[in-house]
C-alpha cells in the first residue's frame, strides 16, 4: 500500500482538498399528499481529505445542471476548494443496475467539458480517478457507507418529500461530524475531544433536547416527527457501530497493551442522545493477577465511576 496523498496528511482550511461521490437512488414523494408519484432523488456527499468531514446535499435529477447547482449551494456553505477529486465514470463498470444512469452520465462528454468550464470559471483543479480504479476514492467511499447503509433502513418505506429528505441528510451530516477524534488537551479535568466540527465551526456541534420518539408508532407522529424518528434510529445504529469499529478485537492468545493512565475514553451508551459522546479519563487503574487491567475508573462530566475496558472505546488516533 502507498502511502497517503499530500491533500491527507497536510495542514489546510477545510474543505480546500474535497472529495465527491454520488449515492441513490433514494424514493420521494412529490407532494405532501397521499396517493402521489414517486420520483428519484439521488444524494452527493462532499468529504474534506484533511479533516474527513462531510457535507450531504440532495440533487433532485441525473443533470449536469443540478450537480453544478449542488456543488454551487456546497460553495455558498464552505467557498471554493482548491482541488477537487471524483471517480470516473468507467469505475463504474457492471455496478449496480440502479446506478446506470448515473454513470452514464458522469462518463459523457458533456458532462466533463461542463465540469472542466465551472471548475475553470472558480480556478478549481480537477482530479478524476484513473479507470477501473474505485479503491482511490476510499475516503469518499467509506462517507458514503456510513451515510447510505444505515439511512436506507432507517427510513424503510417511508416516502418523505425533497424537503423533510433535505432536513434529514443535513442532520445526519451533523452526527458524522461529530465523532470524537482526538483529546484536545491534557488537563484532567478538560474532557473535550476534537472532531471535524471544530474544523467547520470551530467548536463541537450540539443539539436542542428533544422527545424520543424511537419507539411510537408511525401513525402517531406528524411529518417532522418522523423525520426525528429515522435521525434518532440513524444515531442510534451509526455510533454503535462506529465505536465497535474502533475496538480492536483480537483473539485471546494475543496480548494485548494495557489501557493507561489519563488517556481519553468513549463510555459506550446505548441511550446517548443525538450529537452526545460520553467522554472519560482515566485516574485508576485495578489490574488483575495477572497484571492485565480489566477495570478503571474514570472522571467524567457526570462524576466518577468505575467501568470494564470492554465497555469503553479509546479515540481512533494514537
Amino acid at each position: 500500500m502507498a502511502d497517503l496523498p499530500e491533500s491527507r496528511v497536510n495542514n489546510d482550511f477545510a474543505f480546500n482538498h474535497t472529495g465527491i461521490d454520488y449515492f441513490g437512488p433514494i424514493f420521494i414523494k412529490e407532494k405532501k399528499f397521499r396517493n402521489r408519484n414517486t420520483i428519484k432523488v439521488y444524494g452527493c456527499i462532499f468529504v474534506c481529505m484533511s479533516s474527513r468531514a462531510v457535507y450531504i446535499d440532495i440533487v433532485s435529477d441525473l443533470s449536469s445542471e443540478a450537480f453544478l447547482s449542488a456543488l454551487r449551494r456546497f460553495i455558498s456553505h464552505y467557498s471554493a476548494p482548491s482541488h477537487i477529486y471524483s471517480d470516473n465514470g468507467t469505475n463504474f463498470v457492471g455496478a449496480n443496475r440502479q446506478l446506470h444512469e448515473l454513470y452514464a452520465l458522469m462518463d459523457t462528454d458533456e458532462f466533463k467539458r461542463k465540469i472542466a468550464n465551472y471548475a475553470t470559471f472558480k480556478r478549481i483543479k480537477w482530479h478524476f480517478n484513473p479507470p477501473i480504479s474505485p479503491h482511490f476514492g476510499g475516503l469518499w467511499e467509506a462517507a458514503v457507507k456510513s451515510c447510505k447503509h444505515h439511512l436506507k433502513r432507517v427510513m424503510g418505506n417511508q416516502l418523505f418529500t425533497y424537503e423533510e429528505l433535505s432536513t434529514l441528510t443535513l442532520e445526519i451530516g451533523a452526527i458524522l461530524n461529530s465523532r470524537p477524534l482526538w483529546p484536545i488537551s491534557t488537563d484532567p479535568n478538560d474532557l473535550v475531544a476534537l472532531s471535524p466540527a471544530h474544523f467547520l465551526i470551530g467548536k463541537p456541534l450540539t443539539m436542542l433536547p428533544e422527545i424520543d420518539v424511537t419507539d411510537v408508532p408511525d401513525n402517531r407522529l406528524n411529518a417532522w416527527q418522523r423525520i426525528t424518528k429515522a435521525k434518532q434510529w440513524f444515531w442510534r445504529r451509526w455510533q454503535l457501530e462506529y465505536l465497535t469499529g474502533l475496538q480492536k478485537r483480537k483473539k485471546w492468545i494475543h496480548p494485548q497493551e494495557n489501557i493507561k493512565l489519563d488517556q481519553i475514553v468513549i463510555l459506550i451508551d446505548k441511550n446517548q442522545p443525538c450529537l452526545q459522546w460520553r467522554l472519560g479519563r482515566v485516574i485508576e487503574l485495578h489490574p488483575g493477577d495477572d497484571g492485565v487491567v480489566r477495570v478503571v475508573t474514570l472522571k467524567t462530566s457526570q462524576g466518577v465511576f468505575k467501568r470494564n475496558v470492554r465497555s469503553l472505546c479509546l479515540l481512533p488516533i494514537e
